[in-house]
């Protein structure tokens, strides 16, 4: 007697990976579980703490009992304190009914996608990205369509790269900027240019800002800045690395209504609402004392220039100066080919297992010569780190 395999897994399932950075995350846990001192460069989480006034309201939020379901897109108090945020820091001109709160920004990416894309469509895709755009858009039924930014230009993406990659099929562009994993910044000229022209093309431009305040070129500039083009825009936002609320899961989404009232009707059968207490503390976070954000960024910069510092002491290791985010994005190829490794994942591993240092292999943001550092740590931890991988790169030769 015969039978026929039963397919358990859908095909869907099977177009995505497992996040490389939540993997690196897991082996180091479980390497810092079994007594092992690490330099963890791995995750994008800032080393701060939640500040007092952000903790304090989710605090007043559980005395109070505010802890049953709110409307799926968040209470309105939360969605105001988005939009008049993003109106104040960057002139856009978004409504209450404009914006939803998701369970992180990572969910925001995901439902704009779900909502936007069938199978076949195009999607633009800068190179290097972050982990997550491949996977979200291969999810949906999508092609990313990869667009290579040049390393001798600091991977800086422009419009005339951007428009050589439009195609009949082209449904939506992904900028996120400044970038994880390298720290590009998208130029003010350019971004208004990339805006522009997916607005006269009826084109989707979903701005990935979970960064925009962690510039250092000077004022952030939003998609969302352009008015007159919002028809075509899509922002993400996060308040994980604004105001060092990763845990927390704090994200929203602002663009056109239909847009909008479809990612909530989709969230409605997911997650519903995101958890009302972090509601709470996000419109402490939004609305309130803005200090803190300007302070955390001054010591990224100074975070930033200590790795860089560090890297000038490692011969044959060179990077591109990051202009935002957390992040360094240095080149390991002159390194391949020698004490076996052959791969930016297999260095990775031997850093982690030999080093003792945790980075992120260039494989999963779509290169093969880099590896990712986030230097959201400590200066004792970038001090560690710095040393123990020159003497690894010394022993290779």
């Amino acid at each position: 007697m015969t039978t026929t395999a039963t397919k358990v897994l859908s095909d869907r399932i099977n177009r995505i990976e497992v996040s490389a950075t939540m993997a690196i995350t897991a082996e180091a846990l479980k390497m810092q579980a079994a007594g092992i001192d690490l330099a963890n460069f791995g995750a994008g989480e800032p080393h701060f703490a939640t500040p007092e006034h952000i903790k304090r309201a989710a605090i007043e939020a559980i005395e109070q009992n505010f802890s049953k379901y709110t409307a799926v897109a968040g209470v309105p108090q939360v969605r105001k304190a988005v939009v008049e945020r993003h109106a104040t820091d960057f002139g856009s001109n978004y409504t209450v009914e404009e914006c939803v709160f998701t369970t992180g920004g990572k969910l925001a990416l995901f439902n704009a996608i779900q909502v936007l894309v069938d199978h076949g469509d195009e999607v633009i895709l800068p190179v290097p990205y972050w982990v997550s755009f491949k996977d979200i858009i291969q999810y949906a039924g999508g092609v990313p369509v990869f667009v290579e930014g040049r390393e001798a230009e600091d991977f800086r993406i422009t419009a005339q790269s951007i428009e050589a990659a439009i195609t009949p099929r082209t449904k939506a562009i992904i900028l996120n900027t400044p970038s994880n994993p390298s720290g590009a910044v998208v130029s003010p000229a350019d971004l208004e240019a990339i805006v522009r022209l997916a607005h006269s093309r009826g084109i989707y431009v979903l701005l990935d800002e979970c960064y925009v305040y962690l510039t250092y070129t000077g004022a952030a500039v939003s998609g969302g800045s352009f008015t007159d083009c919002k028809e075509h825009v899509v922002i993400l936002g996060s308040l994980s690395k604004t105001y060092a609320m990763t845990g927390w899961r704090a994200g929203f989404a602002l663009g056109p209504k239909q847009i909008i009232g479809a990612m909530s009707k989709l969230q409605s059968q997911s997650t519903s609402n995101t958890a009302s207490v972090v509601q709470k503390a996000a419109i402490a976070a939004l609305s309130g004392p803005q200090e803190c954000v300007a302070e955390m960024r001054a010591d990224y910069l100074r975070l930033r220039d200590q790795t860089l510092a560090g890297f000038k002491t490692i011969p044959g290791l060179t990077c591109t100066v990051p202009q935002g985010a957390f992040y360094v994005y240095p080149n390991i190829g002159s390194f391949l080919g020698k004490g076996g490794i052959r791969t930016a994942a297999e260095l990775a591993s031997k850093l982690l297992t030999e080093a003792h240092v945790v980075v992120v292999p260039g494989e999963a943001f779509g290169t093969t010569e880099h590896i990712r550092l986030s230097y959201a740590v400590s200066s004792a931890e970038v001090e560690k780190g710095i040393t123990r991988m020159r003497e690894f790169f010394q022993k290779l030769g």
